[in-house]
């Protein structure tokens, strides 16, 4: 298994959270959410007790603003596996979304949908894999906060 609990000095922060190591395969692509995120290397799953199984599966072990999301909401509506499938894609939702993670992580969800469409979910993981292993330790970097996982290394 890819992850594993960690017990920390008493007052180290993030005592008992869940940790991860890049899995040594690839990336399971059930972690590419609707919107274009990975949700691999989403802060709330790298840190996460129990860290969800990404957008497309249930609810368990997500965080709030993840089982109330108006994005998957409205794929399940049309029937859609993907935002780009969709007619109106990018619509406000995904635009909103693409204004908050542009400003906030210098990342685009479009970019990452626009990748997938021409070049395959399989290629996509491979390269995110690649940019979010820290070189340090092999934990995985969070994309919101640029720490690894396992050593808290920042990354550039």
């Amino acid at each position: 298994m890819w992850f594993k609990k960690i017990d920390r000095q008493p007052g180290s922060c993030r005592k008992g959270r869940a940790t991860m190591k890049m899995p040594t395969e690839k990336i399971d692509i059930s972690m590419f959410a609707p919107c274009g995120m990975n949700c691999k290397v989403c802060y709330k799953h790298c840190y996460h007790k129990i860290p969800c199984a990404g957008c497309s599966s249930s609810d368990k072990g997500k965080p709030e603003h993840c089982r109330k999301c108006k994005i998957k909401d409205c794929i399940k509506e049309k029937s859609l596996s993907y935002c780009f499938e969709c007619a109106e894609y990018p619509c406000k939702l995904i635009k909103n979304l693409e204004k908050s993670y542009h400003k906030r992580y210098q990342a685009s969800l479009i970019e990452n949908s626009r990748f997938v469409q021409a070049h395959g979910l399989e290629h996509f993981m491979k390269q995110q894999k690649a940019k979010y292993t820290c070189p340090k330790c092999g934990g995985i970097v969070s994309m919101h906060d640029r720490e690894c996982s396992e050593c808290q290394e920042k990354m550039k």
